[in-house]
């Protein structure tokens, strides 16, 4: 690690970001696991990196035209990785990542589906489960 750059830590949580999703994002290396994959996403969804995301997206899914942002001004907050089931080439991973836009808190809990092709992960779709209520 060059001593002039300073650490700087990961959006997915992790300690510093090119040892975690930077390697993905800004290198050469691949996701091993649909969870990294997911990390990284969410990642890329913080920075606007609209080429790594579309990149990651299976073709089978992908929207076209290629995928805009819509949320220019998000204040990504954090994320939390409920679940990862991985069997063979096909994964699901359940998060939950919340964002600010204008002071207002959102959050997105989603059950993503993920395909492995040719020693890559790409992400699928995904499905968001009711709002749980709280008393």
């Amino acid at each position: 690690m060059r001593l002039d750059r300073a650490m700087k830590p990961c959006p997915c949580g992790g300690a510093d970001y090119a040892q975690c999703c930077g390697r993905f994002i800004d290198g050469d290396m691949v996701p091993a696991t649909a969870e990294e994959l997911m990390r990284s996403r969410y990642c890329a969804f913080t920075r606007n990196d609209e080429n790594y995301i579309s990149a990651t997206w299976s073709a089978a899914t992908r929207p076209l035209p290629p995928l805009t942002s819509s949320e220019d001004n998000a204040q990504w907050l954090g994320l939390d990785v409920r679940n990862h089931q991985s069997g063979g080439d096909n994964a699901i991973v359940e998060f939950v990542a919340r964002y600010r836009i204008n002071g207002r808190a959102y959050r997105i809990h989603e059950v993503s589906r993920f395909e492995r092709m040719q020693g890559r992960w790409y992400y699928l779709d995904g499905t968001f489960p009711p709002i749980e209520k709280t008393r």
